[in-house]
């Protein structure tokens, strides 16, 4: 293989991954938005995520156009066939922490000024876990850093645990109130979107891992959200 065409193949493996880096930083950017637009009941914040999604896709469509290209006309073998693959397995995790912020967003505006100030402080207190979670992953990312990958991955569980109980004091405060239903149901979503960001923030810690050693995470994935195994009660 000429000296050229390996450095044309390294020039467009550093424009995919840095489209990559974009996508995480953008990632970032809207979780964050959203979190300060639930804390201070703000609307015009959490309606500009929603714009702002319009971008992410964009961004999303030139990074699976790039990669396939890659690999369409490059061919690449090996470590280079896993860091095109990991890229476009990446990219599609940080697009989906993108349209959960988005989700977030639609449930703030349509909540207004309903917001419990007790039930708000609960859900950005699981919204900094994850904050802390998307961070690091994105750090992981950009310095192929699997050490910080697994950190990362390890800490889901956290997440999941603070889910866990947020869930079922939505349920005791839904119980108590037919009135608050509304209210809850859509404080319900948004705590699930949140723990669904961490999710992916995980898928995308273990993509790194296999970026950087060939190898996949085989040990059991840390789960600690127990809100399935609630059981209904009868009311006969």
């Amino acid at each position: 293989m000429s000296e050229h065409i390996v450095k044309s193949f390294d020039d467009e493996l550093t424009q995919l991954n840095e489209a990559i880096t974009r996508m995480g930083a953008m990632a970032q950017s809207q979780f964050d938005a959203t979190m300060r637009a639930l804390q201070a009941r703000d609307v015009k914040t959490a309606a500009q995520v929603i714009r702002d999604d319009v971008e992410v896709d964009d961004l999303e469509r030139d990074i699976q156009a790039r990669a396939i290209r890659v690999l369409a006309l490059r061919q690449p073998i090996a470590r280079d066939f896993r860091e095109v693959l990991s890229a476009l397995r990446v990219d599609i995790e940080f697009e989906r922490i993108c349209d959960f912020s988005a989700n977030i967003s639609k449930r703030i505006i349509a909540l207004n000024a309903h917001s419990p100030d007790e039930l708000v402080s609960e859900l950005v207190e699981l919204g900094a876990l994850a904050s802390k979670q998307l961070t690091d992953v994105v750090a992981a990312f950009n310095e192929r850093n699997k050490e910080k990958a697994i950190t990362v991955w390890a800490t889901d569980e956290q997440i999941d645990d603070m889910y866990t109980g947020i869930y079922r004091r939505l349920i005791d405060y839904m119980k108590s109130d037919p009135q608050r239903v509304s209210i809850g149901a859509h404080f319900m979503f948004m705590a699930k979107n949140i723990e669904r960001i961490g999710d992916h923030v995980t898928n995308i810690a273990e993509q790194i891992y296999y970026m950087v050693t060939g190898s996949v995470l085989d040990a059991p994935r840390p789960k600690g959200d127990k809100s399935s195994l609630d059981q209904v009660e009868s009311h006969a």
